[in-house]
């Protein structure tokens, strides 16, 4: 038997009624969404319009009532408490907390998010959590993401991040996170950073 097999096998209770009490391993977990403005759940408006109730633009300073998000992030099951990436590559207006897409209107075929990042690796117990994120070192073309695409039809094919040039000369960080347990509630995280690009940059985390 895995020390995984052993983890998986300290349920005492079915997961549909609780999953904490399931197993303990779940407590802490990969719950916290990567975009949480713009949904339903934060939309207080009277028309009905969660993407202009709380749109991109709002995230950084507005409280969120029913969702948090961040890169990266790591939660509690109950989301009281969340710890996630935020990063600043010196030259961006607002710090890259949240991943940035298009809304369904500004999209050209819908609602679209123009980052690149992906899960290489992960276990069921959440024991252990690996991240990547590759991001520019160029100030990210919000809106010029917004405003190519918005003014594209249906047939076009859609404006992505890539054909903005922030990438270009391979001028980007790889971003990688992992998250090890020590045990259900001991939670232990590594940052890594490289540099894919042919001169020195500077990179903030928090």
């Amino acid at each position: 038997m895995t020390a995984e097999h052993r983890r998986l096998a300290e349920a005492t209770a079915r997961a549909e009624d609780d999953l904490t009490g399931a197993n303990p391993w779940y407590e802490w977990g990969p719950y916290l969404s990567e975009r949480a403005w713009g949904t339903v759940r934060e939309d207080y408006s009277d028309s009905g319009d969660a993407w202009s109730s709380f749109p991109h633009d709002h995230a950084r300073s507005r409280a969120y009532r029913w969702n948090e998000d961040g890169m990266a992030g790591i939660s509690e099951i109950g989301h009281d408490l969340c710890l996630a990436v935020a990063l600043w590559n010196g030259v961006d207006p607002i710090l890259k907390e949240r991943m940035f897409g298009l809304t369904g209107p500004e999209g050209n075929h819908g609602e679209d998010v123009n980052e690149y990042w992906w899960y290489i690796d992960g276990l069921p117990s959440h024991a252990w959590l690996r991240w990547r994120y590759h991001y520019p070192q160029a100030a990210f073309p919000y809106q010029r993401l917004v405003e190519e695409n918005s003014r594209r039809s249906h047939d076009d094919p859609e404006f992505e991040l890539m054909d903005t040039g922030v990438f270009d000369d391979d001028r980007y960080w790889v971003v990688e996170t992992s998250y090890a347990k020590a045990s259900p509630t001991e939670v232990l995280a590594r940052i890594t950073v490289e540099n894919h690009g042919p001169e020195e940059a500077s990179l903030t985390e928090r």
